[in-house]
């Protein structure tokens, strides 16, 4: 029994918790989330042959189709972190989901590729705003000794929409039209905001620096652990890097609006001042580099085959190898991180990442092993990828930890974006499968780096913080 007139720190309490059904309920729905964001991102790649048949244009002309969803999946991050954590985690993840179906179902009567184009950056725009909001509620509501495994399970949705993508154009497409595709990726997510609505809770450690939110969130945790009850109870949020208590319905609250580091001040200014900018860079550059691998080999892989001399069936057979292990590689990968200091194991798989893709290079001639090294590469620089997003979760307070985890979405994108550039320039330059492979072993190492670097500076700043507190507190 929790009794009254007693502070609750609201996420020590859910530390202590079992995994309720009603947090099992917040993974799936934020998993459908990803899901759907899957499903959409990949739509254009769905129906892309369709509309090169039935509008009679150049595989080329595509070009600006495929990337204007990608600028607004940037776009919408960065701009969906900061307004996150001013009027909450739900009402934008809420709002984001209802608006990439919206323009999902605006995009089907598209008629031309500058209209089409023009609806898939505002389609992206939602899609960019829903992944680190759904990424910051469940790390928010997962306890901390499954917090890494809880997210990238969560993440496991997306490579589940991808599939089910594929398979729906195949029966759609057929009987449909291309539209339909479209339409199903707009049915889906406005389905999915009114239950969003219905049964998804805002946040408890963003509702503990609100004001006046006691008897909210005592409903929400009685749902986590029914046998507490907590009338007339304080909740505080504590957050442990910022080094100060964050309290829901406290004067103190109201009165620090206007002093440094208090919820008045905004999140990116929290990102980006000394205590994080370190880490928020190196961040950035890990999260950029992982992305550069990933979408360089996502998107030449088939040519790199198909120039090494394999045929074009054996070439999308080799490349269907790469995602393959998406999954399985995101929960170990989670499960190993809850257990070990998550930033050295993010930083070892950055590293594997790099062994791997130098062992793919040297190992063409050999069509089973290359197959397994594949599989292999695309396990661990998926799950690579995916972990940045619980790391840099735990990373930042919770006042500024959607700006934090989106901002990193958002300027990795970049990455993205620069991995297809990229591997489009070393085609043009003649280079082979092998040396292609061992360069992208450079950013492996670099993001490993990175990553190292980033939690070994920040743990060094606490313990000189802490060292200064105690001198203080001698004097």
């Amino acid at each position: 029994m929790t009794s009254a007139n007693r502070s609750v720190d609201v996420q020590a309490f859910i530390d202590e918790q079992r995994f309720s059904p009603f947090q099992w309920t917040i993974l799936v729905l934020c998993f459908l989330v990803v899901a759907a964001d899957g499903f959409d991102t990949a739509a254009v790649g769905f129906i892309a042959p369709s509309l090169v048949q039935q509008w009679g244009i150049a595989r080329s002309s595509l070009g600006p189709v495929m990337s204007a969803a990608l600028v607004g999946l940037g776009i919408g991050a960065l701009a969906a972190g900061p307004c996150a954590d001013r009027l909450g985690r739900k009402t934008v993840l809420v709002l984001s989901v209802f608006f990439f179906g919206v323009w999902s179902l605006a995009a089907a009567r598209a008629t031309s590729i500058e209209a089409l184009t023009l609806l898939r950056f505002f389609t992206g725009l939602g899609l960019g705003a829903a992944m680190p909001n759904a990424v910051t509620l469940m790390s928010e509501y997962a306890p901390a000794r499954i917090r890494a495994v809880a997210v990238n399970a969560m993440f496991c949705g997306f490579s589940c929409g991808l599939a089910i993508g594929g398979l729906a154009s195949a029966w759609l497409i057929p009987h449909f039209g291309w539209p339909s595709v479209l339409v199903a990726g707009g049915v889906g997510p406005i389905v999915l905001t009114v239950l969003l609505v219905l049964m998804l809770p805002e946040s408890v450690q963003f509702l503990a620096v609100r004001r006046q939110a006691d008897q909210r969130i005592a409903r929400i945790l009685q749902r986590i652990a029914r046998q507490n009850r907590f009338d007339g109870c304080r909740f505080v949020a504590v957050d442990a890097r910022a080094g100060r208590e964050s309290t829901a319905g406290s004067a103190n609250s109201a009165n620090e609006r206007g002093k440094p580091g208090a919820r008045g001040q905004w999140a990116l200014a929290i990102v980006l001042s000394s205590r994080y900018r370190f880490g928020t860079l190196m961040l950035w550059l890990a999260y950029f580099m992982g992305l550069l691998i990933y979408y360089l080999l996502t998107n030449w892989l088939p040519t790199l085959f198909k120039d090494t001399g394999f045929s074009g069936e054996k070439a999308a057979l080799m490349t269907s190898l790469f995602p393959l292990g998406g999954v399985l590689g995101n929960l170990c990968v989670g499960w190993i991180m809850d257990r070990f200091a998550g930033h050295r194991v993010v930083a070892l798989t950055y590293v594997l990442v790099g062994v791997l893709v130098l062992l793919v290079g040297r190992g063409v001639g050999h069509q089973v092993w290359l197959g397994t090294l594949i599989f292999l590469t695309g396990t661990v620089a998926t799950s690579a990828v995916t972990s940045m997003s619980a790391l840099a979760a735990n990373f930042y307070p919770t006042r500024a930890r959607a700006t934090g985890v989106a901002w990193m979405l958002g300027i990795g994108r970049v990455g993205g974006v620069a991995g297809a550039l990229v591997g489009a320039a070393l085609m043009g330059l003649g280079w082979q499968f092998g040396a292609v492979f061992s360069l992208l072993a450079v950013p492996a190492v670099i993001a490993a780096s990175g990553v190292y670097l980033m939690m070994r500076r920040a743990t060094s700043d606490e313990a000189s913080s802490d060292g200064a507190v105690a001198a203080v507190a001698v004097k």
